[in-house]
């Protein structure tokens, strides 16, 4: 099982709700096709943000959305032409470690997504906190909650209600290092959002514009 997060710029003009809905029969057979499970898309002006697991081998987003330039800005980089770049898992509260541990119980979960930014100069810092809290407390929090990561912009991707359970393996720090004041500890690294309403300054909101738990005919037994 792997976890899979991705950002992207919208093309002046390009509305991803009209996007994603008119490819969803196709969308479904190649998550199908390829494992692919649990994909949500999330937007933030014309900013979009990918969520998706796979069962078995990793498959990019364009063996997905073939036709990606349609609403997509090419991204610079890589020897293709690539509109989503790849994001860093640098936080999670569990990893899975085979499908039947990583099974949904709560059927109704609802995706959930956030978005932050660092200051270039804590990025280091952040990293080495969450990485602490990572192996010193598995399964302190959402089962489901992950962090990526791609240049100082944070997207966190979560489930509602939230799974709280504790992760069938021990991390791999011994120490009991985490701050206990980790909201006055993790408050100097963010940048806060000037649009943003007042509980929303440091962790912004994103709005969901694609759910997909399993592709249609697919249970999420199999």
């Amino acid at each position: 099982m792997q976890r899979c997060l991705y950002r992207a710029e919208c093309r002046e003009g390009g509305i991803p709700e009209l996007f994603f809905q008119s490819r969803l029969p196709l969308l479904n057979e190649r998550m199908e096709m390829l494992d692919i499970s649990r994909l949500s898309v999330f937007q933030k002006g014309n900013e979009l943000f990918l969520y998706y697991e796979c069962g078995g081998e990793r498959h990019e987003p364009e063996r997905l959305f073939a036709d990606g330039e349609e609403l997509l800005k090419v991204w610079p980089g890589g020897q293709q032409p690539r509109w989503w770049v790849p994001m860093m898992d640098i936080f999670h509260y569990q990893q899975p470690v085979s499908r039947q541990h990583w099974k949904r119980t709560q059927q109704e979960s609802t995706p959930f997504g956030r978005v932050a930014l660092l200051k270039p100069e804590q990025v280091s810092s952040y990293i080495y906190y969450h990485y602490q809290y990572q192996e010193e407390r598995p399964g302190d929090g959402d089962k489901y909650g992950i962090i990526g990561l791609h240049e100082n912009l944070l997207f966190f991707y979560a489930e509602l209600p939230s799974t709280v359970e504790p992760a069938p393996y021990a991390g791999k720090l011994a120490t009991n290092l985490r701050p206990d004041q980790w909201g006055e500890v993790m408050d100097p690294h963010f940048m806060k959002w000037m649009d943003a309403p007042a509980d929303q300054e440091i962790w912004k909101k994103l709005t969901i514009v694609l759910n997909v738990p399993v592709p249609a005919g697919k249970k999420e037994s199999e």
